[in-house]
């Protein structure tokens, strides 16, 4: 075994976050090494964050976006052809939410497409009535939520409406946002976002896009980021190039890259819920089950917005079948 694995696994074994520098020798690591690395990480998941969370998400206003992400259909920016249409109706939205409980989801998310809302408008309270309406209806459900850039009065009121969780990914590492991602907005918007959402007790989901560019060392900068910002929830989705978008020709990241950096999100991030999203069977496809190994513990199922997903029955088997490789 590689030192460098044997060193991770004295550190691990206490539940501590390895060093930047043991991430960094990791992450060049490859050929069997890579198994025993996901391995390594998949007995840090069994012993910390065993249990798998299932969420569902619902495009609540597609498209009409002037932000300019670059792997985004949504973006008016592009040219991807996308469903556009303004705020979901209650009626909608509920039916959305009935369905996804129906299918075991214990979390479901509310998404809007745009930069935010740094203050309360009339979608906002909207917006506001129907979590209320979804606690309701669903006491049994979390109700999250990932509606863009907040403000000093809408971030109160979204705690005040008790979401599980508020969604704002950094996406890569904060360097190299502007590059990679967007430059009709700052990380830095992003990152106050989250300071914001902490300060009135909002449990914050955090994570990355990953094959946008981006080094392994960016993601392990991403990584530590999240770990300074202290997020709870880190969504890792795996670049699906969309026609019409100006990530449309990217390769696709190979498997054993992607596998190595889940592995190291889950040694940085010992204790917290990394889930695997976007990308896991378009993508992955037949090696989605040994990413999943890699120290997931909680899936996207469904649908990503604008790109279909799995039937929440098979995952729901597969989070099943996953049971068997616990400890």
């Amino acid at each position: 075994m590689h030192p460098s694995i044997e060193q991770a696994y004295r550190i691990i074994e206490d539940g501590i976050p390895i060093r930047r520098d043991l991430a960094c020798a990791l992450g060049q690591l490859g050929g069997d090494e890579t198994l025993d690395l996901v391995s390594l990480a998949n007995k840090v998941r069994n012993r910390y964050a065993a249990d798998i969370e299932a969420c569902s998400i619902v495009n609540s206003r597609s498209g009409i976006c002037q932000e300019n992400c670059k792997f985004c259909a949504q973006s008016l920016h592009h040219e991807a052809e996308v469903d556009r249409y303004g705020l979901i109706a209650e009626a909608d939205l509920l039916a959305e939410a009935r369905a996804a409980h129906a299918d075991g989801a214990s979390h479901f998310g509310i998404v809007t497409s745009g930069y935010g809302y740094p203050s309360p408008t009339p979608d906002f309270e909207r917006i506001c009535t129907m979590i209320g309406r979804l606690h309701e209806e669903f006491p049994d459900m979390d109700v999250c939520a990932s509606l863009g850039i907040l403000g000093e009065e809408t971030a109160p009121m979204l705690s005040e409406c008790r979401i599980a969780h508020y969604n704002i990914n950094l996406q890569v590492a904060p360097q190299r946002y502007a590059e990679l991602i967007a430059d009709t907005h700052t990380v830095e918007d992003r990152i106050a976002t989250i300071k914001l959402l902490r300060r009135n007790g909002i449990t914050v989901c955090s994570g990355a896009i990953l094959g946008v560019g981006e080094t392994m060392e960016d993601r392990i900068d991403l990584a530590y980021a999240l770990e300074e910002l202290d997020v709870s929830v880190i969504p890792l989705n795996v670049l699906i190039p969309i026609a019409g978008t100006p990530l449309a020709d990217r390769t696709p990241l190979s498997v054993v890259e992607v596998a190595k950096s889940f592995a190291l999100f889950r040694l940085i991030h010992p204790r917290k819920v990394i889930k695997f999203a976007a990308g896991r069977e378009t993508l992955m496809k037949d090696f989605q089950g040994l990413l999943m190994l890699a120290g997931m513990n909680g899936i996207l199922t469904g649908g990503y917005l604008t790109t279909r997903g799995r039937q929440p029955a098979e995952d729901q088997d597969f989070i099943t079948q996953l049971d068997g490789f616990r400890q």
